[in-house]
C-alpha cells in the first residue's frame, strides 16, 4: 500500500501471511521497477529501465541494492522465502492451540487490560438491547478500536441465554484459496484463555466435504477476521466458550467466470454438509458473521481519495444498502446478483462468509442495527454494520 510517512513515500510492503516480519518501503522510483520482478524479465531489463528513468549509467549497483533488500527480506520466491514459509507453517502445525495473531496490536495482551479495553467498547451491560428468538448476528472484523461501536450494536443484542450454544464463526479469509473453506481442530486462544473448538462438527464438514476444506489452515494462523469474534464472544461468555470457525475463500470463480458459487462441487457439497449441520442442530448453534462490507479509496486501488460519508461514499452507501436488503429478506441469489457485477466493484471482503450462511440457513431473515463507514486512513474507507438474524 501506500507508505504512511510524508517523509518517506513509495510502496510499503509487509507479508500478510507473516512469514517474513521484515516491513519495506521502497521509493517511488524503484517500486516502478518491482513489475520486473515477474519470472519473465531479466535484471539486464532492469538496469536498462533504471538507465532509461535516471540517466545514471551505473545503475547497476541500485539493482543489486534492491534485489538483496527484497531477497533478504524473504519478499522473492527463493530460498530464503520458503525456509521463512516452512517454518511458519510447521510451528502452526506444532501448536496445540491457535496462538493469538492480534493480541497486543488490534487489542491488549495484558487479560486486565483486555478486560478493561472491551469493557470500554461495549459500555454498561444494562441488558435493554438483548434480544430474544434469534439465531445470528454480523459484526464487523476492522479493528474495534475504528468499528467498536458497530461490534457493540451487535453484541449487545446476545443475552446470558446464549451462553451454551455453540457458536458457528464464519469469517472472511483475507488470504486463503478460492473456492475452499478453511478449518482447524485447535482451541482458540487468547489472553483470557482458550475457547473451545467443536471438534466432532469440524470432522463431519471434513468428512462430508473434503475437497472443499482445507484442513488445519495455515490462514487461521494469521487472519483477525474470526479472532475478534472469538475475543468479544469470551467477553460475554467466559474464556471456554465453544466455537466453530470456519474460513470463507472468495467466490473467485464465480466473481469472474459468472454462474453460482455452488456451481463448484467442492463448494456445493461444503454447502449441504453444514446446511444439514444447521438444520439438525438448530437451537444448539448460533451463527457469527465476521464481516466487512466496501473498501474503497487509495488503499484499495481507487483513483479518488475516499471520505466517510462523504461524496463517491455517500453513493458506495446507498449500494450498500442494496446488499443489505437481501439480507435483510434472506434472498442468496438477489445478493449475489449485487456482488457478481464487476467482480464486486465495491470490494466487499464479507460477501463470502453471508453467501454462505444465507445458502446454509435459507430461513434466516436479517435486521440492520447499525451501518457505518470509517477512515481507515485519510484516503480510505471501509464500511460495516451489525446485523441480527432470526
Amino acid at each position: 500500500m501506500p507508505s504512511p510517512l510524508e517523509e518517506r513515500p513509495g510502496l510499503l510492503i509487509r507479508d500478510t501471511y507473516g512469514y517474513s516480519e521484515q516491513t519495506l518501503i521502497v521509493p517511488p522510483l524503484l517500486a516502478q521497477c518491482l513489475q520486473f520482478f515477474d519470472g519473465a524479465h531479466s535484471d539486464l531489463d532492469l538496469k536498462e529501465e533504471l538507465v532509461r528513468a535516471t540517466g545514471d549509467l551505473q545503475a547497476g549497483s541500485i539493482v543489486t541494492h534492491l534485489f538483496e533488500t527484497l531477497h533478504n527480506a524473504g519478499f522473492l520466491e527463493d530460498d530464503i522465502y520458503h525456509e521463512l514459509r516452512e517454518r511458519k507453517h510447521q510451528e502452526f502445525a506444532d501448536s496445540a492451540v491457535r496462538l493469538p495473531s492480534h493480541a497486543g496490536g488490534g487489542y491488549p495482551e495484558d487479560p486486565a487490560d483486555l478486560t478493561d479495553t472491551v469493557k470500554e467498547w461495549m459500555g454498561e451491560r444494562s441488558g435493554l438491547n438483548a434480544l430474544d428468538g434469534h439465531f445470528g448476528i454480523a459484526a464487523p472484523h476492522v479493528s474495534p478500536a475504528g468499528g467498536y461501536r458497530s461490534y457493540k450494536s451487535a453484541y449487545e443484542t446476545l443475552g446470558p441465554q446464549y451462553k451454551d450454544r455453540t457458536f458457528v464463526v464464519l469469517g472472511t479469509s483475507h488470504y486463503g484459496q478460492p473456492e475452499k473453506f478453511g478449518l482447524t481442530r485447535k482451541n482458540y486462544r487468547t489472553p483470557w484463555g482458550d475457547a473451545r473448538t467443536d471438534v466432532g462438527l469440524i470432522e463431519e464438514l471434513v468428512t462430508h466435504a473434503p475437497q472443499a476444506v482445507l484442513m488445519e489452515d495455515y490462514c487461521h494462523a494469521v487472519e483477525h477476521s474470526i479472532e475478534f469474534q472469538v475475543v468479544f464472544l469470551q467477553y460475554l461468555y467466559g474464556p471456554d466458550v465453544k466455537v466453530v470457525p470456519i474460513l470463507c475463500g472468495a467466490f473467485a470463480r464465480s466473481l469472474y467466470e459468472g454462474g453460482n458459487p455452488e456451481d463448484d462441487d467442492g463448494v456445493a457439497r461444503f454447502f449441504d454438509a453444514l446446511g444439514e449441520v444447521a438444520a439438525r442442530e438448530k437451537n444448539r448453534l448460533f451463527w457469527v458473521l465476521g464481516i466487512d462490507m466496501a473498501h474503497m479509496g487509495r488503499r484499495y486501488g481507487d483513483p479518488f481519495a475516499a471520505v466517510a460519508d462523504m461524496e463517491e461514499m455517500e453513493v458506495v452507501a446507498r449500494s450498500d444498502s442494496q446488499r443489505i436488503e437481501r439480507m435483510e429478506a434472506g434472498d442468496a441469489r438477489g445478493f449475489w446478483d449485487l456482488v457478481q457485477p464487476n467482480q464486486d466493484e465495491l470490494k466487499w471482503c464479507g460477501s463470502s462468509p453471508i453467501y454462505t450462511f444465507l445458502k446454509c440457513v435459507p430461513e434466516a431473515k436479517g435486521r440492520l442495527q447499525r451501518y457505518e463507514q470509517w477512515n481507515i486512513d485519510e484516503q480510505s474507507v471501509v464500511s460495516f454494520a451489525a446485523m441480527t438474524f432470526a
